[in-house]
């Protein structure tokens, strides 16, 4: 006998169905940065810039005052919590993964280093020397979520192999990125801070050392983390990193103890009620229900839990957010014709749309023919190369590095319209190009 379903489940199925496609977060953020230009570029193009400088004070009284705009508050304190998210994947991957083994990691490093030198070589041969130089490490990123997101649109016209040596490439780039951010775009340092920072640290590999698996006292430690990254000089998001590799990756149950305890309590669940009746006049079933939840917590990793937990978040709210607060380039009054065809866009343009294809094939296709690394199963050149072109839609990433590196207002704008032209490029090329394969069976 089927459960009827109650009207709020019906409502919130499409909601739910929506949520669990890999597209989806790709597609939100499409629609955020089509919002944010539509807005800067609108009769109330004000309002988009002043809401995004609005500051919001919070005061500890003699203690901590932080009193920042709005858009940093979203640039240093949700971008710290995807960073985050971020390092726990990285880690995931370095244990478990793709980038587990060499023989794994080869490949996706390869293509990752490529990608990386590349784009920021042809970004510097246009803008050596000039007002936009600092801007190199702008066309080395990728964003994963919009090329996974179109990677499902193309659904079994490409093998899963190549999806998974792009998210492995992925990682390995948000590896070189990060680097980039914390040696390259770091401010002036107050040593204070960071000693603090690093005593936080300590705590955090001491806590893990003794097996704590309290998402709390990691989440509170975190916190006091990334308050002295925040007035270190060295960018907030880059405490989300160093969290994450403190996280334990080991559970409290074994699988064959999570096993055996589950089925003891269904057992008993089954033998202490009817079938038909709900939990909410027995209190052993009661019980038994929670402890079931409680052993499911415990044969979770924390690594796990936090990713599990804070995916959707990150996926449908700080990404998003963060697209709306950055993307937003104002035309009016802008000559497109010439800021395209200035330095830094077309440096960007050049570096996202040709260099990262270029430089991912030709350090993957090196590697395999120096016997370094094989290609996966499954998976030829040409699928290769069209992921090195949808590799060049850095968006997230790309625009995040803009901000640290230009604190002229043109400067960024121009970068912006670089950054969202060469995404665009990759994106579209990317696809079709891709389109083109046989469909598997």
């Amino acid at each position: 006998m089927q459960r009827k379903k109650d009207p709020i489940e019906v409502l919130l199925n499409p909601i739910n169905e929506f949520l669990h496609k890999e597209a989806s977060g790709g597609i939100l953020l499409i629609i955020c940065t089509v919002i944010a230009l539509v807005w800067a570029n609108s009769t109330f193009s004000d309002s988009y810039h002043h809401l995004w400088h609005t500051y919001i004070n919070i005061d500890f009284g003699n203690v901590l005052n932080l009193n920042y705009s709005l858009h940093h508050w979203i640039n240093d304190g949700l971008m710290a919590v995807f960073f985050f998210t971020v390092g726990l994947e990285i880690k995931r991957e370095l244990l478990i993964g793709e980038l587990s083994s060499m023989q794994k990691a080869s490949l996706p490093i390869a293509g990752a280093i490529g990608g990386m030198v590349v784009p920021a070589i042809l970004f510097a041969i246009f803008n050596s020397g000039g007002i936009g130089a600092d801007g190199w490490g702008i066309p080395m990123a990728t964003d994963i979520a919009f090329v996974v997101g179109i990677m499902a649109l193309l659904g079994s016209r490409i093998p899963m192999t190549l999806k998974i040596f792009v998210l492995a490439l992925a990682i390995a780039d948000d590896i070189g990125a990060v680097l980039v951010i914390a040696i390259f775009y770091t401010a002036e340092i107050s040593t204070t801070a960071l000693i603090i920072a690093g005593i936080v640290l300590i705590f955090l590999i001491i806590l893990n050392r003794l097996g704590s698996k309290s998402l709390i006292a990691y989440t509170i430690l975190g916190i006091i983390l990334w308050l002295a990254f925040l007035k270190s000089g060295v960018h907030a998001t880059i405490a989300g990193i160093l969290l994450a590799f403190t996280i334990p990756a080991s559970s409290r149950f074994n699988t064959k103890e999570f096993s055996d305890r589950v089925k003891q309590l269904i057992k008993k669940f089954d033998e202490t009620g009817d079938h038909w009746k709900n939990v909410l006049d027995n209190a052993e079933r009661q019980h038994d229900v929670m402890a079931i939840e409680s052993s499911c917590e415990k044969v979770l990793t924390p690594l796990q839990r936090f990713e599990h937990g804070l995916h959707p978040w990150v996926a449908f709210f700080i990404i998003p957010i963060f697209a709306l607060a950055n993307a937003g380039v104002t035309l009016a009054g802008l000559d497109i014709l010439n800021a395209l065809f200035s330095p830094i866009s077309l440096g960007i343009i050049i570096g996202l749309f040709i260099g990262k294809q270029v430089g991912i094939f030709a350090f993957s296709f090196l590697a395999v023919k120096m016997k370094f690394a094989s290609l996966p199963e499954g998976v030829n050149w040409k699928n290769l190369y069209g992921a090195g072109i949808l590799a060049g839609i850095g968006f997230t990433m790309s625009l995040f590095i803009a901000g640290l590196a230009f604190a002229d207002p043109a400067l960024l704008d121009l970068s912006k319209i670089g950054v969202l032209t060469g995404s665009l490029l990759s994106g579209i090329f990317g696809y079709f190009y891709l389109k083109t394969s046989p469909e598997k069976k």
